[in-house]
């Protein structure tokens, strides 16, 4: 069967594979009517200029002119309008029967002294300021893979450079954010130890940062100023002595077995096609629904790919106030992204285009699935630590580095993205496992791919099959086994703290 229908009320089908122009569909009764890309949607029936376009029985559109059973639907005859939705806070909620903790699944993790559990274990090196960025690589540079192997328990020795730390406003909500995300990096439970590098004449002084985070001054957390020290060299001198001091006592700690309700993941989405929604995005859905039930925490961002669905999200809110604050965010974003070219307005970017998505709302829909069906417990600012259990929201923008960035730093150690034409990214030092939403693309970038949800399409899993085995995978990674994106090494560039207002 080459064409997808959804939901018994949707309007439009979905290419399973590429039609071509007169092809007739006789399950149908339909004669396709132009040259349509796997993942793109054609009119199951006429629909009249200015209908409201059903996909998943939720609104992605008005037709912009009379559409013909069998056209093509996509930018050209499809627009974005306002819908209202009745938020309902609360109306889908069902409560989840969280497993005993002697049934819940195990995996092997580093427990913290505060009684947090990593996945890895590294040591990490923080710049204040982007000055004071290329130190920080010089001496994460010193400990290769030779001169780390006494220290079989140490991940490896990470750079955290970050292009900001001063000409910004302070105080100001960017800077109080840009401090938050580098001390949730600087805690976090992958992390056995941290350094922090500044310049000097930063704005983001390292004795301000660390006083106004509540970061403690150890062994295992120390801090150099450049100016202070004597300048680049004796820096990278006194770093590399510094984290010197630390790799005994990080590799001290090994592996032990955990409860899965220790598991805080990041659910990511990027290079999105027409079969995310239908493939990759519902499997993950699933598989943070049994996460939910063996008590870890599911954490969906990106705000603006949740514009247009979000009251299907707000009817699974545990209460009016957590569900208002998803819909205050979104004013806020509307506002912020007022007058502008970018996703929240409806522009997605070429690669979604291209795999047949539209709009925004379109994105949304299928965005929003990855956060599977139990009750939504928070609403949290980019970057604040997650204190909550089950599926959580944090805010952040759609754009991949920026929103992992703070899942991390808000907790998460580990991160699963999905995409379905293929993204490349990887993230420390919470790993990430990327999901692809078609076996073409699978077989096609496996070097980067961990899962493919592609045999959803195939007929060879259900989606509540392919959650399973994405969180037996989950369980896996978390004890260790490399992803294929730290296969490649990636992870060194991905921290990018969100900008927020005037670079002066």
């Amino acid at each position: 069967m080459p064409l997808i229908r959804l939901h018994a009320n949707d309007s439009v089908l979905i290419a399973k594979r590429p039609l071509a122009l007169g092809e007739q569909v006789d399950a149908w009764g339909i004669k396709v009517k132009a040259q349509v890309p796997a993942g793109h949607k054609i009119a199951l029936r006429a629909i009249a200029a200015g209908e409201r376009i059903l996909k998943y029985n939720t609104e992605i559109g008005v037709a912009t002119r009379n559409i013909a059973a069998g056209e093509h639907v996509h930018g050209h005859n499809l627009a974005l309008a306002d819908f209202y939705h009745d938020p309902a806070f609360g109306a889908d909620v069902k409560p989840v029967d969280v497993l005993p903790a002697s049934e819940q699944a195990r995996f092997m993790g580093y427990v913290r002294p505060d009684g947090r559990v990593g996945t890895r274990n590294f040591i990490g090196i923080f710049s204040s300021v982007n000055c004071s960025a290329t130190v920080i690589h010089k001496i994460a540079a010193h400990f290769t893979p030779e001169r780390l192997k006494p220290y079989p328990n140490i991940d490896g020795v990470v750079a955290f450079a970050q292009t900001t730390g001063c000409g910004m406003a302070s105080p100001s909500p960017h800077f109080d954010l840009l401090r938050r995300t580098i001390a949730g990096y600087v805690r976090h439970p992958n992390l056995a130890g941290a350094l922090i590098v500044g310049l000097g004449c930063e704005r983001n002084q390292v004795a301000d940062l660390v006083a106004s985070q509540a970061l403690r001054p150890s062994v295992l957390m120390q801090t150099l100023v450049m100016q202070e020290v004597g300048g680049t060299r004796v820096t990278i001198a006194a770093g590399i002595a510094a984290v010197e001091k630390m790799l005994a006592a990080a590799n001290d700690v090994k592996r032990e077995p955990v409860s899965a309700s220790h598991l805080s993941i990041g659910l990511e989405c990027g290079g999105s096609d027409g079969f995310s929604g239908i493939t990759c995005n519902p499997a993950l859905g699933a598989a943070m629904d049994i996460l939910v039930r063996h008590g870890g925490t599911a954490i969906l961002s990106e705000t603006p790919e949740i514009h247009g669905v979000e009251h299907m999200l707000t009817r699974r809110a545990i209460s009016p106030e957590v569900g208002q604050k998803l819909l205050d965010k979104l004013a806020w974003w509307s506002e912020y992204t007022r007058g502008t070219n970018v996703q929240f307005n409806g522009v997605v970017g070429h690669g979604n285009q291209q795999g047949g998505l539209a709009n925004i709302f379109e994105k949304s829909l299928g965005s929003a699935m990855k956060a599977g069906s139990t009750p939504l417990q928070a609403f949290y600012e980019y970057a604040e630590p997650i204190t909550h259990k089950g599926f959580v929201f944090m805010d952040s923008p759609g754009y991949d580095p920026v929103a992992v960035t703070g899942q991390i730093a808000s907790g998460a150690n580990l991160i699963c993205f999905t995409t379905g034409r293929g993204s490349m990214f990887g993230s420390r030092p919470a790993p990430t496992i990327k999901l692809a939403s078609n076996s073409e693309m699978y077989r096609r970038l496996e070097e980067d791919m961990d899962i493919n949800c592609g045999r959803i399409l195939d007929g060879e899993a259900s989606v509540q099959e392919m959650g399973q085995l994405i969180f037996e995978q989950i369980l896996q990674h978390a004890s260790g086994e490399p992803t294929k994106s730290e296969l490649l090494d990636l992870g060194d560039h991905e921290f990018v703290p969100w900008h927020l207002g005037v670079v002066s």
